[in-house]
């Protein structure tokens, strides 16, 4: 089969094309075997690649290896006594190895695909709305009717935020940085658009500020995030796509009963195989209501995936990126 490999950590270029074999039926998240072979028609393409192919990633695994955490595609084959049948449309991640035409799969991490979903959209459907759900939920408390702030509103995460929550009856501010970038969070609907060139803490807090920041981004926000927050107010952190990490000064935690709540849905949900199942019962919810559509920007071919790294790691990702296997 044809597949992506990191040859050596010097960023997205160092990605080759190979002819490799397809993979055994074998995946360390399932020791008890229940894995998925899934033929790929559509892999996405996220951050945490960008870092994989510079070795700055906390997954580290021996080179040369094949990126890509998540797919869509049809079952080839699945355990005994499994809900998914060969020929099934399904989403799956498989953490590592989907940038190729052939993945194996964890089987609770495999979930049919809604008829609603192209197979693109799917191939952003686990990673992002899973983070999504658990960032907003789980970690968040988010309750209906609150004020959600979510920065990075144009990127795979910040669109699937943007949809859950609203979904779940909230009310929605987006920060980006430029026009394109709000044409696209106001499409996944963001209620109210904030520039971050421009004066949007001030913006946010003339608006009545917000019970809950979503805060995938890092850098030099964090303290005007902790600013926009109401009484008991949550920053949830999702990640760092600017690159530093910042520090809170927690006496402005003490001034209005505000939290700073970390969201790593990898690290927690992936030894718990029913909170994944409910997580995704609960975004075929939202799918079936019409909230939940992932947004997808740009489309690369298989030879083309150092473009998508690329694309991602220059800020300019609109929605989600894919890679079109098939």
């Amino acid at each position: 089969m044809r597949a992506i490999q990191i040859h050596e950590l010097t960023g997205p270029s160092a990605l080759r094309v190979v002819e490799i074999p397809e993979p055994e039926p074998l995946h360390p998240l399932a020791p008890d075997g229940r894995v998925v072979i899934v033929d790929v028609e559509a892999a996405g393409v996220s951050f945490p690649e960008v870092l994989q192919s510079r070795g700055e990633y906390q997954l580290k695994p021996e080179l040369p290896y094949i990126p890509g955490a998540e797919v869509a595609g049809t079952v080839r084959s699945a355990p005994e006594g499994s809900d998914l049948q060969p020929g099934d449309r399904v989403a799956s991640l498989c953490m590592l190895g989907a940038f190729a035409e052939v993945v194996a799969a964890p089987e609770f991490l495999t979930f049919k695909l809604a008829d609603e979903l192209d197979d693109a959209q799917g191939a952003g459907l686990i990673l992002n709305y899973h983070t999504a759900y658990f960032s907003l939920v789980t970690r968040g408390r988010l309750q209906p009717g609150e004020t959600v702030l979510v920065h990075g509103a144009a990127g795979g995460v910040g669109t699937a935020t943007l949809q859950v929550a609203k979904g779940l009856g909230a009310r929605t501010f987006a920060v980006v940085s430029d026009a394109d970038k709000e044409r696209v969070a106001r499409e996944a609907g963001a209620d109210e658009v904030f520039r971050s060139t421009g004066p949007w803490k001030d913006e946010v807090r003339a608006a009545g500020g917000v019970d809950m920041v979503i805060a995938p981004v890092g850098g030099d926000r964090m303290t005007d995030s902790l600013r926009c927050l109401t009484e008991e107010g949550r920053l949830v952190v999702v990640g760092f796509t600017g690159g530093s990490i910042p520090e809170v000064k927690v006496n402005r935690l003490l001034l209005n009963n505000t939290s700073v709540v970390g969201a790593g849905w990898g690290a927690y949900t992936l030894s718990k195989p029913d909170l994944n199942r409910e997580i995704q019962r609960e975004i075929d919810g939202l799918i079936a209501s019409g909230h939940v559509r992932p947004i997808v920007g740009a489309h690369f071919p298989l030879d083309r995936a150092g473009e998508a790294l690329e694309l991602i790691d220059g800020r300019r990702a609109l929605g989600k990126v894919v890679l079109d296997i098939r």
